[in-house]
Formats: structure tokens, sequence, C-alpha cells
């Protein structure tokens, strides 16, 4: 297990908004920044996160916490690997106790997958470095392609043994379980045989955004006409093809800080790239491109270059790729090398300035690409042409931003020769049988519609919001100290209640807690409870308290609801108000009133509650009139109207 001082200086080292800004691509906002969530499929960004606090919040998915929680959320890490994880990157040594045998065995089926895989990464490796035949037919390969060293070292190339079992029998040796072995699909079992699948071959392993590998890929080097060329691993639990692109986590940061990325088809197209000095470009791995590859990218950067080799007839196949890209909004960008060249090839053989000037020089917007593409092939033939003409306007018509769509639809007519209002008219025609089709399907009532037997609408919950508004004022300012105006009820003269104001020093959570207590109010929702006792004994315990210190502490559960609490204003928060010279007070301008005010309005609701019990015990018993419940509501009826005036407000 590792150390709880590893653990504490993980937490005092980390800073949130670097860690999430390798997965998701931040932009200030106000003090927090913002961005799109990378749990669900949106346009509008609602993911918040708080380098102040330490925290994220993702309103699109309701899912928030700490550092931690975000990487367990987004990489299904486990605790321990999250800690790891961030210890690597802040280059923390980490201190462990020794696990016992229950332990080990304890570790789930996906971290025991990880393990596996790790292993095969660091094999394949040695194979490559070490052995004679690694060197003399991997090596040779590699670096036959042009790759150095370092770059065969930097992308953690390897090989596989031209042998049937070498690797499953290395990993058994080791200990590895031949379960995860054949659930990772690097062996293949039948009829109690085991052998290899990447046999003979060189080897790419394809990581996770975050570096940790999730199946290989591997290229055939002999001239075998049965075997495939390439192979990758099977689906599993840690790899899905259609949600993984390889070199992402080469790439990301270079494609949030260059804001583009160029999509290519092959891994050596990757690594030639990067090995040139481009470094935000990552592959599809000879798949089909798909929405969720897509989505990766999209939460780095709005803009993709996608880049073709000159094999006309693999561009046309690859189009339909960009009416994906379209459909989530994002911006294309399409260029193509000269025949006989692809990426790799072409990398290979100019340098980073002659690379960089022809990607600058030759990237058409995708309309012009499509265009040209489309067009050379029918310029002969009207009925072909009108034919391409629906098709580029079919693109058109994935795009949700309608000024994006206008300008298209006019540089469309430009290029291909023909009036907007005909290319306007089509693309109308397109989406009406897209909603027609889609009013076929059941839909909601439209407006005006007789809506029968609708349920009532849901009453908001006093208590709850009351409750939750307690515990935002102990995290924010619960170790204030702040003036309080006290109301002392007292009886005047003429024997009626009132209430006199005395002013006192105190700290908030103790104003709270001496209030509530006093009261005798009890916390309804269980997890509020919790929270509320969970800071109480943190502030008495602790004068230098932080929010982030309960959150790392507390369970899970409640360390998301607190989350959600202290994030609910920050997705509205106001900025540049200042500018204008506008100076909206805020809630920390206003302490003692915000505290007393949500004090006071819970008493009133709790005697409401009171009151509406007496006059239900009255109402069970209709021939006895209790004076003593009668005079009790009057008391409290008092009461309310002695905090109504106080709190300025009808009640």
């Amino acid at each position: 297990m590792i150390t709880k001082s590893t653990i504490d200086q993980v937490y005092e080292t980390a800073r949130l908004e670097e860690v999430i800004g390798d997965f998701v691509q931040l932009k200030k906002a106000g003090s927090n920044f913002k961005g799109l969530s990378p749990f669900s499929d949106e346009r509008s960004p609602s993911f918040v996160v708080s380098p102040v606090k330490q925290i994220w919040k993702d309103f699109s998915s309701g899912k928030g916490g700490n550092v931690v929680a975000f990487l367990m959320e987004h990489e299904h890490f486990t605790y321990p690997e999250a800690i790891k994880y961030l210890a690597k990157k802040y280059n923390i040594e980490i201190e462990e106790t020794e696990q016992s045998n229950e332990q080990k065995q304890a570790q789930d089926k996906r971290e025991s997958l990880y393990l596996v895989s790790e292993f095969a990464n660091n094999y394949f490796q040695n194979i490559l470095h070490n052995t004679d035949q690694g060197k003399a037919i991997g090596l040779s390969y590699f670096k036959e392609r042009g790759f150095t060293t370092e770059t065969i070292k930097k992308f953690e190339l390897g090989y596989s043994l031209d042998q049937w079992s070498a690797f499953t029998d290395a990993a058994l040796k080791k200990g590895y379980n031949l379960d995860f072995l054949e659930a990772t699909g690097l062996t293949i079992v039948k009829e109690n045989k085991q052998f290899d699948r990447f046999k003979g071959r060189v080897m790419f392993p394809i990581q996770s955004m975050s570096g940790r590998v999730l199946g290989f890929g591997g290229r055939i080097l002999t001239n075998d006409k049965k075997a495939a060329k390439y192979l990758n691993s099977p689906e599993s639990d840690l790899y899905h093809k259609s949600k993984v692109l390889y070199g992402i986590y080469h790439a990301k940061q270079t494609i949030a800080k260059e804001d583009n990325c160029y999509l290519v088809e092959g891994y050596t197209d990757v690594i030639q790239f990067h090995q040139t000095g481009i470094k935000n470009v990552v592959s599809s791995s000879g798949t089909a491109l798909t929405s969720d590859q897509i989505r990766l990218i999209n939460r780095l950067t709005k803009n993709i270059t996608v880049l073709f080799d000159g094999d006309a007839a693999g561009m046309r196949a690859s189009l339909r790729g960009i009416d994906l890209i379209l459909e989530q909004g994002m911006n294309v960008k399409v260029c193509t090398f000269p025949e006989g060249e692809d990426p790799d090839s072409f990398a290979k053989s100019n340098t980073l300035e002659e690379l960089t000037a022809y990607l600058d020089q030759n990237a058409k917007d995708f309309i012009q690409f499509k265009a040209s593409v489309l067009y050379e092939s029918a310029k002969n033939d009207p009925i072909k042409k009108a034919e391409t003409i629906r098709d580029i306007v079919n693109s058109i018509a994935k795009i949700p931003d309608r000024i994006k769509t206008e300008i298209y639809i006019q540089e469309c007519a430009r290029i291909m020769d023909i009036s907007e209002e005909v290319l306007f008219s089509t693309l109308a025609q397109m989406t009406n049988k897209e909603q027609n089709d889609a009013a076929k399907q059941p839909q909601s009532p439209q407006a005006f519609e007789v809506i029968k037997n609708q349920p009532p609408v849901k009453k908001v919950d006093v208590q709850y919001t009351l409750e939750r508004k307690i515990i935002e004022i102990l995290l924010l300012y619960g170790n204030r100290k702040e003036d309080f105006e006290d109301l002392v009820l007292k009886e005047a003269d003429n024997g009626q209640l009132e209430l006199e104001p005395v002013i006192q020093e105190a700290k908030v959570f103790e104003k709270i807690y001496l209030d509530l207590q006093e009261d005798e109010m009890e916390f309804l929702n269980p997890q509020f409870k919790d929270i509320y006792f969970a800071i109480i004994e943190a502030l008495n315990q602790n004068p230098e308290f932080k929010i982030e210190s309960i959150i790392n502490t507390i369970d899970p559960i409640l360390a998301s609801e607190i989350t959600s609490i202290l994030m609910e204003d920050e997705r509205y928060s106001l900025s540049d108000w200042h500018r204008n010279n506008i100076f909206p007070k805020t809630k920390a301008d206003t302490v003692s009133q915000l505290v007393s005010e949500t004090i006071l309005t819970l008493r009133c609701f709790l005697i409401d509650q009171k009151v509406s019990q007496f006059q239900k015990e009255t109402l069970q018993d209709k021939n006895m009139i209790n004076r003593e419940i009668l005079e009790e509501v009057k008391d409290y009826s008092g009461l309310k109207m002695l905090l109504s005036r106080k709190l300025n407000r009808a009640l």
C-alpha cells in the first residue's frame, strides 16, 4: 500500500488545472477554467475547473471531485493507480508498505490486464534491443524506415520473436495468469495449446491518453500472403479500437497548444511526423474513423486537418469520415500529398520547415477538397455533376452552426458554378426530409396541444435547499470571523414577545453550530448530516482548514456532493464586470447577513412545520379543543411575524 505521507505529498503538489489540461482543452473563464465535458457529447462547455478550490464539476454528467476523482472517472484508474500516475507526473518518489498475499489476490481483473500489457510492452522492447533476432530483423526494419534510436525508445517500439510461444512461455514463467494473457489477446488458446498472436512482427504499443498500454499493433515483415500485413489486439476490457487513437498520449499537449490536430492513417505516419518535429498528430490505426475517436480530439481542439496520400480511391473512401467530423461541429481541413507519397515518406524526405510550409500551403477547406476530388470525375457528365453537388450539400447539412452553413453554401456555389438559391433550396429539402422522417417517430406533445394526466409539478424542498446552503456557507466561510447581529427574545412591558438585537463576534461555523444546537434543529438529508458533522469536526480541530483537505479524506460519494455544492455558482459566474465599472457585491462581502438570513429562514420554515403539525393534531380530534395547542400555535405565529420583520420580507 502507498504510505499516507506519499499521498499527502501528491495532493499538495498536484495542480488540478495542469492534470486535467492534459486531457481537456481548458480556457480561462474569470477565476476558473472551462472546457467541453470529457464524459458526454456536448458542444457548449459545461466542464468547470476551479484552481483556487482544486475541484472540478461536469454539469452535463453531474460528476465532480478532486484531481484523483478525475483520473478515476476519466481513465478508470483505481485509487492507487491515480496516486501513482500523479506521483510520476510530479517526480514524487512513492513509498509503499508490503502487500499481503490476500491484497495481491484482490487486484481486480482490469488492473491484471494492465499489468500483463505492461509486461508485454517491456518484453517486446527488450527483444528488439537485446536479442540477435530482434536487432537483425526488428531494429533493422525500424532503422530502414528512418527512425532514430531516440524515436524508437520514445514510442516504445518492439519485436515479437518468430517462434510459436516465446512470449507466452516467458509470461507464464514470470507468473502471469494464462486467463489474463488470453483476455488481452496476446495469447491464443486452442485445445489446451497456447501460442503468440503477434509471432514474428514488429510491435507498436497503443496507449491511452494517460500513457497506459491498452493493446498492440503488429506488422509482419515476411511475404506471407496468408497472414495479415497489420494485426491489432482484439477487443478487450482495455482495448476498444473505435475509442482509441494511436499517438494521442504523445500528441495531446501539442494539440491543445497548437489548437489543431493532424489526422493520419498509419502508425509510421504518426512516428515519422513526430520525429520530423510535428507532434500534434494521431492515427485511427487503420480503422474507419468513428464518432468516439473524433470526440477524443474534440476535447483538445476544434480543428482537425486530415492528411491523405495521393491514392484517389482511398481519398474517396475516407470522405465519409469528414461528415462525421462536421456533425461534431468541428472545423475540417484536408491536405493531400503528391502521387506516390504518403505522410510517412513525405515527412522522411523533407525538413520540418519544408513539411510545415507544404501543409500550410496545401491544406484546403473540406468543401474545396471535396469539390476538387468529386468534380474531377464528374466535370464532363451533367448527371454526375449534379450528384456531386448534392453530395457536397449533404455534407454541409451536417454542420450544426447556421452561419458556417451559409458561408459553405456560398463557397460551394462559387466553386461549382451554380446559384446559391438552388443550393439553399436543396439544403432546405434535405433538412425538411430529415424533419419529416423524425416526425414519423413518436414525439413529445407540441405547443398548444392539450396534455392530459400530467403529474403535478414537484414542489421545491425548502429544507433540502436551506440545508445545502448551510453546508456551502461552512465550506466557503466556516473559519471566518464576522460580527453577527443576534436576536434575543424578550418580553416587553405590554407582555408581547420582542426580538432585541445584540452584536457579537464569532466564527461562522461556531455561530451556525450554536444556533442549530439552540433550536435543536437537525439535518433531514443523511448526506448533508454526515458532511455537516465532518466539516464541524475539521474546523474545530484545524484552524487552517482547507476545502481540499476534507474532499481528499471524506467518503467519495460525500466528496462528490461537496463538489456539486461548491461549483453550482461557478457555472454561472460573472466576469469582466469591473472593466465596465460595475461592482456587484459578492457573497464574501455579506457573509454575516447570509448566515443570519439562512438560519432565520430555516427557523421560519420549521415554525410552519410545527404549526401544521399542531393543526393536524387538532383536526384529528374535532370533539376536543386543546387550548394548550392553540396557545402554542399563537406563540409560534407571533415568533414567525418577528422573524419575518427581521428578514424584511413576508413569510
